[in-house]
């Protein structure tokens, strides 16, 4: 093969530049439109089956991103094209809140005051064991330990005590001591 065939296999690009742009900026915004509709559960919990899901949708939309193109020139101006479109993505719901309320959704509050709400968790397409296995790994041991358990629209879980935890006991037991010592100071100063 010439040097010239190999640079032409390589960087010379079979469709349209506009085409090569466009189609990463339409699969960024389906995924994301469908991530949206399927709800936070995709991105909250990694089970295999979701696994097999994001590999496979990877996978899937691969050709609809860069076409009939294997070039090196194709495969950057795809990548430029969806580090692009996530740029201005990111911008924009940085600036706008209510944007970002609109494309992400609000948290799901799942446990309140230490009582599970089911049809949360339905809506959210999480089992009872999925809510356990979460609080467990932030180190409760029942349900009744948590004021409140939210599922954040990123994913990740917020989680608060019922009771402050040992730590923050320790905390305020500490204050309490430092603002005694700082009182007796004050009346040893104006003792002398």
């Amino acid at each position: 093969m010439t040097h010239s065939l190999l640079f032409q296999h390589m960087f010379l690009l079979p469709l349209p530049l506009a085409e090569k742009l466009l189609r990463p900026v339409i699969v960024y915004l389906v995924l994301v439109a469908l991530l949206r509709v399927f709800g936070k559960r995709e991105l909250a919990q990694l089970n295999p089956f979701d696994l097999v899901v994001l590999l496979s949708l990877s996978n899937t939309v691969q050709n609809a991103i860069i076409g009939d193109d294997n070039s090196v020139t194709g495969g950057v101006i795809g990548a430029f094209s969806l580090l692009a479109i996530n740029w201005l993505v990111v911008r924009g719901l940085f600036r706008s809140p209510r944007l970002t309320r609109m494309l992400e959704g609000r948290a799901a509050v799942l446990i309140r005051d230490g009582q599970i709400d089911r049809k949360a968790l339905e809506r959210e397409s999480l089992s009872r064991e999925e809510l356990m296995e979460v609080i467990h790994r932030q180190g409760f041991e029942h349900v009744h330990e948590v004021r409140r358990c939210e599922l954040e629209p990123n994913g990740s879980f917020y989680i608060e005590a019922v009771e402050p935890s040992a730590a923050e006991k320790h905390h305020a037991e500490l204050m309490t001591r430092l603002d005694a010592m700082s009182k007796e100071i004050a009346t040893l100063r104006t003792q002398s």
